[in-house]
Protein backbone atom coordinates (compact mmCIF):
# COMPACT_ATOMS: atom_id res chain seq x y z
CA UNK A 1 0.00 0.00 0.00
CA UNK A 2 2.99 2.25 -0.50
CA UNK A 3 1.29 3.90 -3.49
CA UNK A 4 -1.63 4.89 -1.29
CA UNK A 5 0.71 6.71 1.09
CA UNK A 6 2.35 8.54 -1.78
CA UNK A 7 -1.07 9.56 -3.03
CA UNK A 8 -1.93 11.18 0.32
CA UNK A 9 1.30 13.13 0.51
CA UNK A 10 1.09 14.23 -3.11
CA UNK A 11 -2.05 16.15 -2.26
CA UNK A 12 -5.15 14.08 -1.66
CA UNK A 13 -8.22 16.31 -1.59
CA UNK A 14 -9.08 17.49 1.90
CA UNK A 15 -12.64 16.20 1.85
CA UNK A 16 -13.03 12.54 0.96
CA UNK A 17 -16.48 11.02 0.67
CA UNK A 18 -16.47 7.26 0.79
CA UNK A 19 -19.28 4.76 0.95
CA UNK A 20 -19.09 1.66 2.92
CA UNK A 21 -20.51 -1.97 2.58
CA UNK A 22 -22.85 -4.42 4.25
CA UNK A 23 -22.11 -5.40 7.79
CA UNK A 24 -23.70 -6.97 10.78
CA UNK A 25 -25.50 -4.73 13.27
CA UNK A 26 -23.56 -6.63 15.90
CA UNK A 27 -20.29 -4.71 16.40
CA UNK A 28 -17.31 -6.93 15.69
CA UNK A 29 -14.55 -7.53 18.21
CA UNK A 30 -11.64 -5.11 18.19
CA UNK A 31 -9.41 -8.09 17.42
CA UNK A 32 -11.10 -8.90 14.12
CA UNK A 33 -9.06 -8.61 10.97
CA UNK A 34 -11.78 -7.79 8.44
CA UNK A 35 -14.74 -5.39 8.27
CA UNK A 36 -18.14 -6.71 9.29
CA UNK A 37 -20.05 -8.39 6.47
CA UNK A 38 -23.61 -9.62 6.16
CA UNK A 39 -23.89 -13.17 7.50
CA UNK A 40 -25.47 -15.87 5.35
CA UNK A 41 -28.90 -17.00 6.60
CA UNK A 42 -29.03 -20.18 8.65
CA UNK A 43 -30.64 -23.22 7.01
CA UNK A 44 -32.49 -26.31 8.21
CA UNK A 45 -31.43 -29.82 7.33
CA UNK A 46 -33.69 -29.58 4.30
CA UNK A 47 -32.02 -26.39 3.16
CA UNK A 48 -34.75 -23.82 3.90
CA UNK A 49 -33.92 -20.52 5.58
CA UNK A 50 -34.74 -20.33 9.27
CA UNK A 51 -33.60 -16.75 9.93
CA UNK A 52 -33.22 -13.66 7.82
CA UNK A 53 -29.77 -12.16 7.22
CA UNK A 54 -28.85 -9.36 9.63
CA UNK A 55 -29.73 -5.91 8.37
CA UNK A 56 -26.95 -4.22 6.45
CA UNK A 57 -25.10 -1.38 8.11
CA UNK A 58 -26.25 2.00 6.94
CA UNK A 59 -25.96 5.59 8.05
CA UNK A 60 -23.44 8.42 8.10
CA UNK A 61 -20.06 8.85 9.82
CA UNK A 62 -18.32 12.22 9.94
CA UNK A 63 -14.61 12.41 10.77
CA UNK A 64 -12.69 15.68 10.97
CA UNK A 65 -9.65 17.20 12.67
CA UNK A 66 -5.93 16.67 12.24
CA UNK A 67 -4.39 16.73 8.78
CA UNK A 68 -1.63 14.55 10.25
CA UNK A 69 -4.01 11.77 11.29
CA UNK A 70 -6.25 12.27 8.24
CA UNK A 71 -4.33 9.82 5.99
CA UNK A 72 -4.81 7.03 8.54
CA UNK A 73 -8.54 7.66 8.81
CA UNK A 74 -8.90 7.87 5.03
CA UNK A 75 -7.10 4.54 4.60
CA UNK A 76 -9.31 2.88 7.21
CA UNK A 77 -12.43 4.40 5.63
CA UNK A 78 -11.45 3.12 2.18
CA UNK A 79 -11.08 -0.42 3.48
CA UNK A 80 -14.29 -0.26 5.49
CA UNK A 81 -15.99 1.11 2.36
CA UNK A 82 -15.03 -1.94 0.36
CA UNK A 83 -17.63 -4.04 2.20
CA UNK A 84 -20.04 -1.45 3.62
CA UNK A 85 -21.53 0.52 0.69
CA UNK A 86 -24.59 1.74 2.58
CA UNK A 87 -22.59 3.83 5.04
CA UNK A 88 -21.56 7.32 3.97
CA UNK A 89 -18.23 8.36 5.52
CA UNK A 90 -16.63 11.78 5.21
CA UNK A 91 -13.07 12.50 6.32
CA UNK A 92 -11.35 15.87 6.22
CA UNK A 93 -8.41 17.54 7.93
CA UNK A 94 -8.83 21.24 8.78
CA UNK A 95 -6.60 20.84 11.84
CA UNK A 96 -6.97 19.41 15.34
CA UNK A 97 -8.22 22.65 16.89
CA UNK A 98 -10.78 23.40 14.20
CA UNK A 99 -11.85 19.77 14.35
CA UNK A 100 -12.52 19.98 18.09
CA UNK A 101 -14.76 23.01 17.52
CA UNK A 102 -16.93 20.86 15.26
CA UNK A 103 -16.70 17.84 17.56
CA UNK A 104 -17.68 19.78 20.67
CA UNK A 105 -20.60 21.31 18.77
CA UNK A 106 -21.83 17.79 18.03
CA UNK A 107 -21.28 18.17 14.29
CA UNK A 108 -18.82 15.27 13.92
CA UNK A 109 -18.57 11.72 15.23
CA UNK A 110 -14.78 11.41 15.45
CA UNK A 111 -12.07 14.02 15.85
CA UNK A 112 -8.62 13.10 14.56
CA UNK A 113 -5.98 14.74 16.75
CA UNK A 114 -2.23 15.08 16.56
CA UNK A 115 -2.14 16.61 20.05
CA UNK A 116 -3.96 15.65 23.22
CA UNK A 117 -7.29 17.35 23.89
CA UNK A 118 -6.78 20.57 25.85
CA UNK A 119 -8.65 21.32 29.10
CA UNK A 120 -10.57 24.16 27.41
CA UNK A 121 -11.68 21.83 24.61
CA UNK A 122 -12.71 19.18 27.12
CA UNK A 123 -14.71 21.78 29.05
CA UNK A 124 -16.40 22.99 25.87
CA UNK A 125 -17.46 19.45 25.00
CA UNK A 126 -18.69 18.83 28.55
CA UNK A 127 -20.73 22.03 28.49
CA UNK A 128 -22.49 20.69 25.40
CA UNK A 129 -23.09 17.31 27.00
CA UNK A 130 -20.56 15.50 24.82
CA UNK A 131 -18.54 12.67 26.34
CA UNK A 132 -15.47 11.54 24.43
CA UNK A 133 -13.50 8.32 24.27
CA UNK A 134 -9.78 8.99 23.76
CA UNK A 135 -8.02 6.39 21.61
CA UNK A 136 -4.29 6.61 20.97
CA UNK A 137 -3.79 4.99 17.56
CA UNK A 138 -0.13 5.59 16.74
CA UNK A 139 3.07 7.54 17.24
CA UNK A 140 4.62 10.39 15.29
CA UNK A 141 7.71 12.54 15.35
CA UNK A 142 7.53 16.20 14.39
CA UNK A 143 10.23 16.35 11.75
CA UNK A 144 12.43 19.42 11.26
CA UNK A 145 13.50 19.87 7.66
CA UNK A 146 15.43 22.18 5.38
CA UNK A 147 16.17 22.17 1.68
CA UNK A 148 18.67 19.62 0.37
CA UNK A 149 20.79 22.55 -0.83
CA UNK A 150 21.37 23.68 2.76
CA UNK A 151 24.61 21.84 3.55
CA UNK A 152 25.45 24.10 6.50
CA UNK A 153 22.85 22.64 8.87
CA UNK A 154 22.65 18.99 9.94
CA UNK A 155 21.37 19.09 13.52
CA UNK A 156 19.43 21.58 15.62
CA UNK A 157 19.23 21.71 19.41
CA UNK A 158 16.04 22.73 21.19
CA UNK A 159 17.84 25.97 22.07
CA UNK A 160 18.44 26.72 18.40
CA UNK A 161 14.94 25.74 17.35
CA UNK A 162 13.51 28.08 19.99
CA UNK A 163 15.83 30.87 18.88
CA UNK A 164 14.73 30.41 15.26
CA UNK A 165 11.00 29.86 15.75
CA UNK A 166 10.06 31.11 19.23
CA UNK A 167 8.36 34.35 20.25
CA UNK A 168 11.68 36.20 20.63
CA UNK A 169 12.66 35.56 17.01
CA UNK A 170 9.99 37.73 15.41
CA UNK A 171 11.54 39.81 12.67
CA UNK A 172 14.80 37.91 12.22
CA UNK A 173 15.46 37.08 8.60
CA UNK A 174 18.65 35.01 8.74
CA UNK A 175 19.73 31.87 10.56
CA UNK A 176 22.69 33.68 12.12
CA UNK A 177 20.45 36.26 13.80
CA UNK A 178 19.19 33.47 16.07
CA UNK A 179 22.66 32.80 17.47
CA UNK A 180 22.40 35.49 20.17
CA UNK A 181 19.29 34.00 21.84
CA UNK A 182 20.62 30.47 21.39
CA UNK A 183 23.87 31.48 23.12
CA UNK A 184 21.93 32.94 26.04
CA UNK A 185 20.30 29.52 26.41
CA UNK A 186 23.67 27.75 26.52
CA UNK A 187 24.21 26.83 22.86
CA UNK A 188 27.84 27.10 21.75
CA UNK A 189 27.32 26.12 18.13
CA UNK A 190 26.62 28.71 15.46
CA UNK A 191 24.01 28.86 12.75
CA UNK A 192 25.01 29.94 9.23
CA UNK A 193 24.79 33.46 7.83
CA UNK A 194 22.07 32.62 5.32
CA UNK A 195 18.53 33.85 4.63
CA UNK A 196 15.86 32.19 6.77
CA UNK A 197 12.66 31.14 5.03
CA UNK A 198 10.39 29.71 7.71
CA UNK A 199 7.28 27.63 7.02
CA UNK A 200 5.22 25.51 9.42
CA UNK A 201 1.78 24.61 10.78
CA UNK A 202 -0.74 27.27 11.78
CA UNK A 203 -2.36 27.65 15.18
CA UNK A 204 -5.34 25.48 14.19
CA UNK A 205 -3.00 22.51 13.81
CA UNK A 206 -2.29 19.89 16.45
CA UNK A 207 1.27 19.81 15.12
CA UNK A 208 1.57 23.48 16.09
CA UNK A 209 0.27 22.73 19.60
CA UNK A 210 2.59 19.76 20.05
CA UNK A 211 5.58 21.73 18.79
CA UNK A 212 4.87 24.52 21.27
CA UNK A 213 4.35 22.10 24.17
CA UNK A 214 7.48 20.06 23.47
CA UNK A 215 9.97 22.70 22.31
CA UNK A 216 8.83 26.26 23.01
CA UNK A 217 7.60 25.62 26.56
CA UNK A 218 11.08 24.44 27.51
CA UNK A 219 12.14 28.10 27.52
CA UNK A 220 9.40 30.69 27.16
CA UNK A 221 8.27 30.98 30.79
CA UNK A 222 11.79 31.48 32.16
CA UNK A 223 12.34 34.18 29.55
CA UNK A 224 9.04 35.96 30.24
CA UNK A 225 7.52 35.05 26.88
CA UNK A 226 4.17 33.65 25.78
CA UNK A 227 3.90 29.96 24.96
CA UNK A 228 3.69 30.35 21.21
CA UNK A 229 5.83 30.65 18.11
CA UNK A 230 6.81 33.81 16.29
CA UNK A 231 3.83 34.96 14.22
CA UNK A 232 5.75 36.04 11.11
CA UNK A 233 6.22 32.87 9.09
CA UNK A 234 4.36 31.11 6.29
CA UNK A 235 1.75 29.07 8.14
CA UNK A 236 -0.56 26.38 6.78
CA UNK A 237 -2.72 23.53 8.07
CA UNK A 238 -1.77 21.57 4.94
CA UNK A 239 1.43 19.55 5.34
CA UNK A 240 1.89 19.39 1.58
CA UNK A 241 1.97 23.19 1.34
CA UNK A 242 4.55 23.31 4.13
CA UNK A 243 6.73 20.84 2.23
CA UNK A 244 6.37 22.91 -0.93
CA UNK A 245 7.57 25.93 1.02
CA UNK A 246 10.64 24.01 2.22
CA UNK A 247 11.34 22.88 -1.33
CA UNK A 248 11.01 26.44 -2.61
CA UNK A 249 13.94 27.99 -0.71
CA UNK A 250 17.54 26.77 -0.51
CA UNK A 251 17.85 27.82 3.14
CA UNK A 252 14.36 27.08 4.39
CA UNK A 253 13.28 25.64 7.74
CA UNK A 254 10.00 23.88 8.40
CA UNK A 255 8.35 21.08 10.30
CA UNK A 256 5.65 18.48 9.59
CA UNK A 257 4.57 15.02 10.71
CA UNK A 258 6.91 12.09 10.10
CA UNK A 259 4.85 10.35 7.40
CA UNK A 260 4.78 13.44 5.20
CA UNK A 261 8.50 14.03 5.70
CA UNK A 262 9.36 10.46 4.72
CA UNK A 263 7.57 10.81 1.39
CA UNK A 264 8.84 14.30 0.54
CA UNK A 265 11.53 14.90 -2.07
CA UNK A 266 14.10 17.71 -2.28
CA UNK A 267 14.07 18.16 1.49
CA UNK A 268 16.65 17.27 4.11
CA UNK A 269 15.52 15.80 7.42
CA UNK A 270 17.46 17.36 10.29
CA UNK A 271 18.65 15.62 13.41
CA UNK A 272 17.48 17.09 16.72
CA UNK A 273 19.20 17.37 20.10
CA UNK A 274 17.11 17.94 23.21
CA UNK A 275 19.82 20.12 24.72
CA UNK A 276 22.85 22.10 23.65
CA UNK A 277 25.77 19.74 23.11
CA UNK A 278 23.50 16.70 23.44
CA UNK A 279 23.10 13.71 21.16
CA UNK A 280 21.70 14.47 17.73
CA UNK A 281 18.90 12.01 16.94
CA UNK A 282 17.38 11.26 13.54
CA UNK A 283 13.62 10.62 13.44
CA UNK A 284 13.04 6.96 12.51
CA UNK A 285 10.42 4.33 13.29
CA UNK A 286 12.67 3.08 16.09
CA UNK A 287 13.58 6.42 17.68
CA UNK A 288 9.99 7.64 17.55
CA UNK A 289 8.63 4.33 18.86
CA UNK A 290 10.96 4.36 21.88
CA UNK A 291 10.69 8.15 22.38
CA UNK A 292 14.42 8.77 22.01
CA UNK A 293 13.67 11.22 19.20
CA UNK A 294 13.08 14.43 21.20
CA UNK A 295 9.97 15.64 19.32
CA UNK A 296 7.99 12.40 19.45
CA UNK A 297 4.25 12.54 20.15
CA UNK A 298 1.14 10.32 20.19
CA UNK A 299 -1.66 10.41 17.60
CA UNK A 300 -5.31 10.10 18.66
CA UNK A 301 -8.86 9.71 17.54
CA UNK A 302 -11.62 10.98 19.85
CA UNK A 303 -15.03 9.29 19.53
CA UNK A 304 -18.36 10.77 20.60
CA UNK A 305 -19.58 8.13 23.09
CA UNK A 306 -23.31 8.78 22.70
CA UNK A 307 -23.11 8.68 18.92
CA UNK A 308 -21.16 5.41 19.04
CA UNK A 309 -23.93 3.93 21.17
CA UNK A 310 -26.72 5.12 18.87
CA UNK A 311 -25.03 4.57 15.49
CA UNK A 312 -24.16 0.94 14.80
CA UNK A 313 -22.19 1.93 11.73
CA UNK A 314 -19.96 4.25 13.76
CA UNK A 315 -19.30 1.54 16.36
CA UNK A 316 -18.45 -0.95 13.62
CA UNK A 317 -16.14 1.57 11.95
CA UNK A 318 -14.18 2.11 15.17
CA UNK A 319 -14.12 -1.67 15.72
CA UNK A 320 -12.48 -2.00 12.32
CA UNK A 321 -10.15 0.95 12.92
CA UNK A 322 -8.73 -0.89 15.97
CA UNK A 323 -8.65 -4.34 14.37
CA UNK A 324 -5.38 -5.82 13.15
CA UNK A 325 -6.12 -4.85 9.56
CA UNK A 326 -7.39 -1.38 10.42
CA UNK A 327 -4.61 -0.36 12.79
CA UNK A 328 -2.02 -1.62 10.28
CA UNK A 329 -2.76 1.52 8.28
CA UNK A 330 -0.82 3.56 10.85
CA UNK A 331 2.41 2.04 9.54
CA UNK A 332 1.14 1.77 5.97
CA UNK A 333 0.77 5.54 5.66
CA UNK A 334 4.14 6.16 7.30
CA UNK A 335 3.65 6.62 11.04
CA UNK A 336 4.85 4.39 13.88
CA UNK A 337 2.76 1.53 15.26
CA UNK A 338 1.79 1.13 18.89
CA UNK A 339 3.50 -1.39 21.13
CA UNK A 340 1.57 -4.59 21.88
CA UNK A 341 0.86 -3.30 25.39
CA UNK A 342 -0.44 0.05 24.13
CA UNK A 343 -2.60 -1.70 21.55
CA UNK A 344 -4.12 -3.98 24.19
CA UNK A 345 -4.84 -0.95 26.40
CA UNK A 346 -6.38 0.90 23.47
CA UNK A 347 -8.74 -1.95 22.66
CA UNK A 348 -9.75 -2.27 26.31
CA UNK A 349 -10.57 1.45 26.48
CA UNK A 350 -12.82 1.10 23.44
CA UNK A 351 -14.49 -2.18 24.46
CA UNK A 352 -15.43 -0.70 27.85
CA UNK A 353 -16.36 2.65 26.25
CA UNK A 354 -14.26 4.40 28.89
CA UNK A 355 -14.94 8.16 28.86
CA UNK A 356 -11.93 10.47 28.93
CA UNK A 357 -12.25 12.94 31.79
CA UNK A 358 -8.88 14.68 31.58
Amino acid sequence: MKSRRAKFVAGLTALVLVTAACGSDDSSSTDTDTPATTAAPATTAGGSDTTAAPAALEGTIVVSGSSTVEPISIAVAEEFAAVNPDVNISVDGPGTGDGFKLFCAGETDINDASSKVKPAQLEECAANGIEMIELKVGNDGITMMTNTANSAVECLSFEQIYALTGPESQGISSWAQANAVAAELGETGTLPDAPLSLVGPGEESGTFSSFVEIVIEEFNEDRGQDATTRPDYQASADDNIIIQGIQGSDTSLGWVGFAFAKEATDVKVLQVSEEAGGECVTPTDETIGNNTYPISRPLFIYVNKAKAESNAALAAFVDYYLSNDGIANVAEVGYVSLSDADLASLRDTWSTRTVFAG
